[in-house]
């Protein structure tokens, strides 16, 4: 659903007064009283016209705040609760920052450096006055740069929201849940879905899969995301059964046939889907066939976001891109011709493209090429393989070699010991791979780290 130039309360509003809810791990709100209540406690109207970095650690005072400042603010900066003390000033110099809103856990106002610092609270208190727009907020999520410091990806409502716009709001209203942190690009656009159409239940950081998973069960999800690294964990928590979706999404990382056929056998009855989009490009395309990667045919073909593959390489041009970066010295977002370069390497196979992995995260084996993520589709799709990391090692003759950090499926009758599960795999891997990808060691691991926005953790290659 397009926002059509309305504010995001507007949007909400457009079919009605809102009967969903905001579920947060210590309480929810019913959107429906936000039309006479605020989480800003009444300061509101000082917000207006300004640009306000909004530095919350609760996720539901997060999204409370998001819908009272869309349409309010001049421009909204969405700081991940991750986010290091020591970028922030560069954040709010890019942004041009005047004003933050926080909660009682983030930073205090002789941290943040701003002369306003307003409280955002998880709940609402009244009275308020009408709700009015006069501005087009821009919104600005922050993105991982190549020095460490983020940098400041400028989107509007209509474009975050333009991914909707031929989507027809389920019926009956769903319940949607995310893994991710709605501040990053991923938890926003299932932000957006949930307020426009239905409820949202929250994760927290904090929280084990399996109270979040009962937690989300409790509440009645019917539609929920998350990367694979979330899904392989979920998967591995044995816990699954604690929701009964109607709808499984996979984005932020390559989905691989063997967590796709994985959530397939835990949830039979659900359309099992994975996504590929970026905070620049934004959402390219989603797959709903069951297989990775794409069919050839999404490239080139009509509509309103266009897929080209060049040297490899994905590049898309879509309404859902975002304006530009922020900041003194900040690159081109897109090329002249408007298509933004991923940095996603694909390969053809029989009509359809599989990723590969980042262009710059290859591993260079004696001048040989190396995708961490092509040996981990491989090892993964070992019936007792649940996930694993692929990276280099030091070789004086090489200059790396490839190694492979393994997590099993827990131990359940008819498991092969360790030893046996290593020599497929190396077996596998010699069979499947060219000699120079096979890894020259695999170590069994518990687990494997896994970042705040829910991908795995690599190493510099």
């Amino acid at each position: 659903m397009p926002s059509d130039g309305r504010s995001l309360w507007e949007s909400i509003h457009a079919r009605g007064a809102p009967r969903g809810r905001l579920l947060g791990r210590q309480g929810e709100v019913a959107l429906a009283d936000l039309a006479h209540g605020s989480s800003l406690g009444g300061r509101l109207e000082e917000l207006r016209g300004r640009t306000v970095v909004l530095v919350a650690k609760d996720q539901l005072a997060a999204g409370l705040a998001l819908i009272e400042l869309d349409g309010v603010a001049r421009r909204m900066v969405l700081c991940p609760p991750d986010l290091s003390l020591q970028h922030l000033p560069g954040v709010i110099r890019g942004a041009e920052a005047d004003a933050a809103v926080r909660d009682a856990a983030a930073a205090g106002a002789e941290e943040i450096g701003l002369p306003l610092t307003i409280t955002a609270r998880a709940e609402l208190s009244g009275p308020v006055a009408p709700r009015r727009r006069t501005h087009l907020t821009e919104w600005i999520l922050l993105t991982s740069g190549t020095t460490g410091a983020p940098k400041l990806v400028l989107h509007t409502l209509e474009s975050l929201t333009s991914a909707l716009t031929n989507e027809e709001a389920p019926q009956p209203p769903p319940t949607w849940s995310t893994f991710y942190d709605i501040r990053r690009y991923g938890g926003l656009q299932i932000f957006l879905r949930g307020v426009h159409a239905g409820s949202l239940v929250l994760s927290d950081p904090a929280e084990d899969v399996r109270d979040f998973l009962a937690r989300a069960g409790a509440a009645g999800v019917t539609h929920i995301s998350g990367t694979p690294s979330h899904w392989r964990k979920a998967l591995m928590s044995g816990v699954t059964a604690r929701i009964a979706p109607r709808y499984v999404r996979l984005s932020g990382e390559i989905a691989d046939q063997a967590v796709l056929d994985g959530l397939k056998a835990a949830y039979p009855g659900a359309i099992v889907a994975h996504a590929f989009a970026s905070s620049e490009a934004g959402v390219a395309f989603e797959v709903r066939d069951g297989h990775a990667g794409f069919p050839k045919a999404l490239l080139g073909a009509g509509g309103r976001t266009e897929l080209r593959v060049v040297e490899e390489t994905l590049q898309i041009r879509s309404p859902g891109t975002a304006q530009r970066y922020l900041g003194e010295g900040a690159e081109a977002l897109r090329g002249a011709d408007g298509f933004v370069d991923t940095g996603d390497r694909v390969e053809e196979r029989a009509g359809r493209y599989y990723f590969m992995g980042r262009r710059g995260g290859v591993i260079n084996v004696g001048g040989l090429k190396v995708h961490p993520e092509e040996v981990e589709t491989v090892i993964n799709a070992h019936p007792w393989v649940r996930m694993s990391l692929v990276k280099a090692r030091r070789n004086p003759i090489t200059g790396a070699v490839v190694t492979a950090d393994v997590v099993l499926k827990d131990e359940a009758p008819g498991r092969p010991a360790p030893e046996i599960v290593m020599r497929e795999l190396t077996e596998c891997c010699k069979r499947t791979l060219p000699s120079h990808k096979v890894p020259a060691m695999i170590r069994f691991v518990p687990a494997l780290e896994v970042s705040p926005s829910g991908k795995l953790v690599r190493p510099s290659a």
